[in-house]
């Protein structure tokens, strides 16, 4: 029975989704509210704010535990390692208005949609909670909550064209309207004083207000005034940054809500609405110019030409193209694979151009509306970013907390001390909760994001945007960056180098097209001017640089539809090309392109119908020559294929195979599917690019190099033009092997293989125009030590590794560095594999298949045009990688900004904490302007100028520490402490011993010096306790606070504080040296005058007013001589020791310390191993494969636990 409750109690929201949450059920109990309620008032709110901060415990104080069918109240948790808490209320909606049909026919027309499920008959209500933007819904059967406002998954390409084709009914829109919502992503600009409000609950702000009333209470009013002001300031500008936020973001979206839009309605034709009355289901008209997708939508008839920056970053117009009627049983999204997104129009991005067909106007399905849309999903991922739980601000709360303990010891002393000497009740507990205003700097979790504040800043000068300030730091700990190759390693823009055509089965000398000849007329020549997707666009030829150049060469031109040219009149609104002035004669008019199968990164190839004008229909496919070979007849490949690949590949060519066949006449090419058109192909020949490597490519990765950084090309180019562009670049150096990795599926076997094959340099014969040709085979040098090697693998072989070879994959991705014909899906897997190993991986790209990578990766760059890019946490404006070294120079020097700052606020507030224990003895206290001027003066104006020094310009090879645990720093802080400690016990101590010190006589040190000033002073100067401040205070003589203990103390950790900080501000290896930073040495140099005028001075009037006293000349330079040999030891041991690399490279190999993190213990096992990595072998998988799914499991993102760095 418990077991079957906590399964209807407890559910997965989203399941298997990045929004993955856990859902129980609760149900609200009036007589626990009631007592809720009591405690609010009993407490003065203090208990509602410990719920406002701990929502789980105010469902736990206020529900009791039920199923979910029953609760009123549900109570979310994430699933990552957050574990974050958040409750929702269960709202209903009634339906029973708008519909007027039998209790038992069915709501809409899909009997098995969720909406039919959900709604409860007979009294037409559907049970309902609102989590991140997204609503759900009961599932009643299912006995779940399911999420709402897109279409269901397991339609099929049939029945979403038989379903929703011809439109909904009124009363079915009516009614999916009311249970989804609207079609709207409303961003509402938050009101301000919500924001005040919610900014001022923050548990920052609550210490602020409890320390401004303590010091209130204890008459500290200038002190708290000034924090007052400060706080105010704070919020004020908070408040302003998130107004400015809130209303950047209305208006990213507020033009998706405005649109007008034409829906069909079956059996009532079509008519214009608002966009935001959309429903999942309903039938599109697209119109013919520009417009904006106000939803995620299936195209069901006709062709479109969309950009997709919006999402991708890129402005490449993308062609879509209907989904097919196929009878396939499988789900649309299954059936049309990896090529799916071909068919959808993502909300948000804009429709350049439609092509109808002969049923009319191109239409299209609403597939998802609202907040579940592709745009949805990226403005909620701003609205709800994932919490980045970097170490080092674990640690900072953790020593928060350490700091929270030395308070509650402070506290018990100060309430001994103070009880002890008969103090009042009173004044002993306001003594007692000072301490902890000064043991707790509330100041740092502000003072380390000033570094990353200033670092944001330095990167957007330098044309790097970012949209997650928190990744700077992780940026600091990048070890391993993989790079996209096309347009991120080589130019963007490629040249046509030659085409090799085939004369019987052989291939043909190379034709250049720089030496000025034209290709003779033939399928290739035919190939090249129609299988592309350009388009016209304002008069210019528009699309894929490849396809670009492809075009060019032939000196073609795309003319608009002419319904004249295409005789059968099959396809009225045809593409077609024409031969241009410059271009050769051939006999022919032009080419309609009939209708385009678009390129995929995951299919790696394209393919057009086309039509010569008076001439019969032809299909074209270009691709990646592998994939194109494969859907060739055999007996049309040439036998030498492989040999002449990789004879270009090797020389960094980018390849491209084409094919050709000729359809049967009286086919109509709409009707074509992409199986039927893509099969008994003939060969043509191979297309021959010229990819130059950028000029700062090489540059940049042998910086890398030399920092101990790993790059990695991941790749959907060629696996031999990838190894030599990698060798080209300097990722392989010249004395390293590449070893082949090859796995595939063995067939009519659910078991596969791997083989490891060597690629050895040499010249071929016959072929001495090119530099090298990369040849499989050959022998394994000893004498290469294991470092010297790379792997090479393709995405299909990875694919297969994955799945039936998941323990060897590890040992693979140690020495990879080539990895070719990835797709998308395969590139994000990639990234996360390695940082299972615990690597921090950056990943640098500019294209939209790399997308998923870039936001898997800790710090993805995008290399893109625009200011921002959604894609990625980094956009380089700037296509160039040199982006990725300054962006991990800037990120070490945040990091260890960071720290410095950390450093710095625990030695300030320790240093006050000790100094006002010391006097609390003497049943003392600094002054009010005493805490004021180190409060304000000296710490506040450190914190914002400590942090402005830039990055070291050369990148060293190692990290700064991850993690504030560890040795140097804990040291480091410790042993200041110390030094701090001694050095005010020591003036304490020493000033007692004085033989003109006095305890109740502050002036007798200068009694001879200004014997005027104690005549004036009589008897009444002596000290009064804290019990006589008033009376003293009337009197106009003392406060309560001077003593000859106070002055001493005061001066050294005020002092100290300024030394503290010159100590700590680190400059090389990963900072500019602390001189450079003007304003912070500026500073320094100021205060330390002011304070050495007023160790000096003794101005009656200054005196006064800082509560200090008269000393004599003798002991004021003992101070200076203390403070100074204090600062000398400080600096030494944090020169000679804290930052003394090898001393503390020395202590790990003497205690045999090795780095805990898994590709390092790895890379010492492979190292032991001298059967690996083994050379033409080949190794056979279980029966069984392992599911790609099953790789996910038990995964912790190193970015948040890494252990390396520590001792």
């Amino acid at each position: 029975m418990g077991e079957k409750f906590a399964k209807s109690h407890h559910a997965l929201l989203s399941k298997g989704e990045e929004s993955e949450m856990e859902i129980f059920g609760y149900k609200t109990q009036r007589c626990r509210k009631a007592m809720c309620i009591a405690g609010y008032i009993l407490s003065c709110g203090a208990l509602w704010l410990v719920f406002y901060w701990k929502p789980a415990w105010d469902v736990w104080a206020n529900c009791t535990p039920c199923s979910l069918q029953e609760a009123d109240v549900t109570l979310l948790r994430t699933t990552d390692e957050f574990q974050i808490y958040s409750w929702k209320k269960v709202t209903w909606i009634s339906v029973s208005a708008l519909n007027k049909f039998r209790s038992d026919y069915p709501i809409t027309a899909d009997e098995n949609s969720i909406i039919n499920k959900a709604i409860m008959k007979p009294d037409l209500k559907v049970r309902c909670i609102q989590v991140q933007k997204i609503r759900y819904i009961w599932n009643n059967p299912e006995q779940q909550f399911q999420k709402v406002g897109s279409l269901e998954d397991s339609h099929t390409c049939s029945a979403i064209h038989a379903k929703f084709g011809s439109g909904l009914r009124y009363e079915e829109q009516e009614t999916r309207r009311l249970i989804c919502g609207p079609n709207a992503i409303d961003i509402q600009v938050v009101p301000i004083w919500k924001l005040l409000i919610k900014e001022a609950l923050n548990p920052f702000y609550v210490f602020q207000l409890f320390s401004v009333c303590l010091w209130f209470a204890e008459d500290y009013k200038e002190y708290a005034i000034a924090i007052v002001i400060v706080s105010l300031l704070s919020v004020a500008l908070t408040v302003y940054d998130l107004r400015k936020q809130s209303m950047k973001l209305h208006r990213l979206v507020e033009c998706h809500n405005g649109v007008r839009v034409t829906v069909g309605r079956k059996g009532e034709g079509f008519q214009e609405l608002e966009s935001r009355h959309l429903v999942p289901g309903d039938m599109l008209a697209l119109p013919g110019g520009k417009a904006l997708m106000p939803c995620d939508a299936i195209l069901i008839s006709g062709g479109c030409i969309v950009n997709e920056g919006m999402l991708t970053g890129e402005s490449i117009p993308v062609t879509k193209t209907h989904l097919p009627q196929a009878d396939d049983s499988r789900p649309w999204r299954t059936c049309c694979a990896d090529d799916y997104k071909r068919h959808v129009l993502f909300c948000g991005t804009e429709v350049i151009q439609t092509k109808a067909d002969g049923n009319g106007p191109a239409r299209a399905v609403v597939l998802r509306t609202g907040f579940n849309t592709a745009k949805g999903e990226l403005v909620r991922s701003i609205l709800y970013p994932k919490p980045m739980n970097f170490k080092l601000y674990r640690d900072a709360l953790r020593f928060l907390m350490c700091l929270i303990v030395l308070a509650t010891i402070g506290m018990i002393y100060a309430v001994c001390v103070f009880a002890l000497n008969g103090e009042e009740a009173g004044e002993v507990v306001k003594k007692a909760l000072d301490v902890i205003t000064i043991a707790v700097p509330p100041a740092l979790p502000a003072a380390l994001t000033t570094g990353i504040i200033y670092t944001q800043g330095r990167l957007k000068k330098r044309g790097i945007f970012c949209i997650s300030p928190q990744r700077i730091n992780v940026c600091g700990q990048l070890n391993l960056i993989c790079f996209d190759k096309t347009g991120t390693l080589t130019e963007d823009g490629l040249d046509l180098w030659g085409v090799i055509t085939l004369e019987g089965n052989s291939f043909q000398k190379v034709h250049s097209f720089t030496s000025g000849g034209s290709l003779p007329w033939g399928p290739m020549y035919g190939a090249m001017a129609s299988c592309h997707s350009l388009i016209v666009l304002d008069g210019k030829i528009q699309g894929d640089p490849l396809d670009l150049k492809m075009f060019e060469a032939t000196n073609w031109e795309i003319e608009d539809s002419c319904e004249d040219h295409v005789k059968n009149g099959d396809f009225p609104h045809a593409v077609v090309i024409k031969p241009g002035p410059k271009a050769s004669s051939v006999p022919v008019e032009g080419i309609a392109i009939l209708h385009q199968f678009p390129f995929s990164s995951a299919l790696q190839r394209m393919s057009v119908i086309a039509q010569e004008i008076g001439g019969q229909q032809q299909v074209f496919m270009k691709g990646a020559p592998e994939t194109v070979a494969k859907f060739c007849r055999p007996e049309t490949v040439p036998p030498g294929f492989a040999r002449e690949l990789q004879l270009y590949a090797a020389q960094g060519f980018r390849v491209i195979g084409l094919a050709h066949k000729i359809l049967q006449a009286g086919r109509q090419a709409a009707g074509l599917t992409r199986e039927e058109v893509e099969s008994d192909l003939t060969f043509l020949g191979l297309l021959i690019m010229e990819n130059r490597l950028k000029a700062e490519t090489k540059p940049v990765l042998e910086e890398l190099s030399a920092a101990r950084i790993r790059s990695v090309m991941v790749t959907g180019d060629n696996i031999q033009t990838a190894v030599t562009v990698a060798r080209d670049a300097g990722m392989i150096s010249q004395g390293s092997q590449v070893i082949l990795v090859e796995a595939n599926e063995l067939s009519g076997s659910p078991s596969a293989s791997i083989t490891w094959k060597l690629l050895e340099e040499s010249k071929p014969n016959g072929y001495s125009n090119l530099e090298t040709y990369i040849q499989v085979g050959g022998r394994f040098s000893s004498e290469v030590g294991c470092s010297s090697y790379h792997f090479a693998m393709s995405g299909k072989s990875y694919q297969v590794i994955t799945q039936h070879f998941s323990y060897l994959l590890p040992k693979l991705l140690i020495n990879g560095t080539v990895f070719a014909r990835m797709s998308p899906g395969q590139k994000s897997s990639l990234v996360e594999e390695f940082q299972k190993l615990d690597y921090f991986v950056g990943m640098c790209g500019d294209g939209a298949n790399d997308c998923g990578a870039l936001k898997m990766a800790h710090a993805g760059i995008s290399l893109s045009e625009q200011e921002a890019s959604v894609a990625s946490p980094f956009t380089s404006r700037t296509p160039s990688i040199e982006c990725v070294p300054e962006l991990i120079r800037q990120g070490r020097a945040a990091l260890v900004t960071s720290f410095c700052m950390f450093k710095y606020m625990a030695l300030y507030s320790t240093i006050q904490y000790l100094g006002v224990l010391l006097l609390y003895w003497q049943l003392n206290s600094f002054g009010n302007y005493q805490f004021l001027f180190q409060d304000l003066a000296i710490t506040t104006v450190i914190g914002i100028t400590m942090s402005l020094n830039g990055a070291y310009p050369k990148l060293v090879p190692y990290r700064p520490p991850s993690q504030l645990i560890s040795p140097p720093l804990l040291l480091s802080v410790v042993l200041n402490i110390l030094f701090s400690l001694c050095m005010q016990v020591f003036g304490f101590v020493l000033v007692q011993k004085q033989p003109w010190y006095a305890q109740h006589n502050i002036y007798s040190a200068c009694l001879n010096e200004n014997k005027s000033h104690v005549e004036n002073s009589s008897s009444a100067a002596t000290i009064s306790f804290p019990g006589m401040e008033n009376a003293g205070a009337r009197d106009g003589v003392d406060n309560g606070y001077k003593s000859y203990e106070n002055t001493t103390v005061w001066f050294l950790s005020t002092i100290n504080c300024l030394l503290v900080a010159l100590v700590f501000s680190k400059g090389k290896p990963f900072r500019q040296p602390v001189y450079t930073n003007y304003i912070f040495v500026l500073v320094l140099a100021v205060q330390l005058g002011i304070c050495v005028f007023f160790v000096f001075a003794d101005i009656d009037g200054l005196y006064s007013r800082l509560d200090l006293v008269c000393t004599p000349t003798f002991w004021r330079l003992s101070m200076v001589i203390m403070l100074l040999v204090t600062f000398a030891v400080s600096f030494i041991v944090e020169e000679a020791v804290i930052e003394n690399r090898a001393l503390w490279m020395l202590l790990k190999k003497c205690l045999r310390y090795q780095s805990k993190s898994h590709y390092k213990r790895l890379q010492r096992m492979l190292e032991q191993d001298s059967a690996w990595p083994p050379l033409n072998e080949t190794i056979f998988s279980e029966s069984r494969g392992i599911p790609v799914e099953d790789t996910r499991v038990a995964y912790r993102n190193p970015v948040f636990e890494s252990n390396e760095d520590m001792l």
